[in-house]
């Protein structure tokens, strides 16, 4: 299907571009450390979210930059659509003091206060209240920024969940909880969970909106978030935004996934690559030339982020409890 025959919700042509633009550099950036992961050039846990780029570039797309993010253990995704620096995102992974938590934090505790990224956790569900407090914060400054929560189908069975989603409903609070359903809670599949994993429809119990979206389509996930945030902006609290996708990858690099799951059933979802769909939209809007110009700089920029993390200090060791509170 060509591109002007598509939905495009009034996006212009450039940003379609970066939108494009930042899904293959999320692309790229998880292959990439999934390859130095191999090599063993890198250590630690890493939980890749190749096949879920629709659903981080769809919302940031759709935020000011005084905007603010809360994520996941899966989270690189969500800071480079937010604008984040790729050589520092992957110096914290190689440990390096020019990281962006001095090679302390690791893959799973990022964070880029100047784009808006408030943090990852590590914890399941510990990303909502993070972003609800983050939203009663702007609330109670008379502030019209706006907080999104990024979270998995997982954490929907947690007490946190249901908590933050009351609290935002009764004080109006100006967030958008964004759910990336891909599928799998680790290994125990969403279809097992309470009305066969349907998330959005759970915003009903609160009074608020729901909204269900294709996770691989960015720009239906813009769409939905901008509704959204225009009505947190203004006033009109919180919504539970669901977006559907799937996790290509194990839950980490060390998960024997086909032990829970067919290649089949990845095989399949693979068809329905997020990136190619995003590259749809630009046909007859972007030649080709330019589009491979552009994915050749996205992997030049990865290959000197590297560079940048190998020639970085490691930590000095005497710094360990620096910013940790008594």
């Amino acid at each position: 299907m060509r591109a002007n025959r598509r939905v495009t919700h009034g996006i212009p042509p450039e940003q379609l571009q970066e939108m494009y633009r930042l899904m293959v550099a999320i692309r790229t950036f998880e292959e990439g450390v999934e390859r130095l992961h191999k090599r063993g050039l890198l250590v630690g846990p890493f939980h890749s979210s190749v096949g879920q780029e629709a659903v981080a570039v769809g919302v940031c797309t759709a935020l000011r930059q005084d905007d603010v993010i809360t994520s996941t253990h899966r989270g690189h995704g969500h800071l480079i659509a937010k604008g984040a620096q790729v050589k520092r995102i992957l110096a914290e992974l190689a440990g390096r003091a020019t990281g962006y938590c001095r090679g302390r934090g690791g893959s799973m505790h990022l964070s880029d206060i100047s784009v808006g990224a408030i943090g990852e956790d590590g914890i399941v569900g510990g990303s909502i209240f993070l972003a609800t407090g983050a939203a009663l914060g702007f609330q109670l400054e008379g502030s019209d920024r706006v907080a999104v929560a990024f979270f998995g189908d997982g954490a929907v069975g947690q007490g946190i969940f249901h908590e933050c989603l009351n609290l935002a409903a009764m004080w109006s609070l100006p967030v958008v909880f964004v759910c990336e359903n891909n599928q799998y809670a680790h290994s125990f599949p969403a279809r097992r969970l309470p009305n066969a994993g349907e998330v959005a429809g759970r915003a009903a119990a609160y009074g608020l909106p729901g909204v269900k979206v294709d996770g691989t389509d960015a720009v239906a996930v813009r769409a939905a978030t901008e509704e959204a945030v225009a009505r947190a902006r203004q006033a009109g609290g919180a919504t539970l935004v669901e977006a559907t996708c799937y996790r290509w990858r194990g839950h980490n690099l060390g998960d024997a996934d086909h032990l829970y799951r067919s290649r089949e059933a990845v095989q399949e979802a693979e068809q329905r690559d997020p990136v190619l769909v995003m590259r749809t939209y630009l046909e007859g809007v972007v030649n080709a030339e330019e589009l491979q110009q552009l994915e050749a700089g996205v992997l030049e920029e990865f290959e000197q982020a590297w560079q940048f993390a190998q020639e970085s200090p490691l930590p000095d060791p005497r710094v360990i409890f620096d910013d940790v509170p008594a």
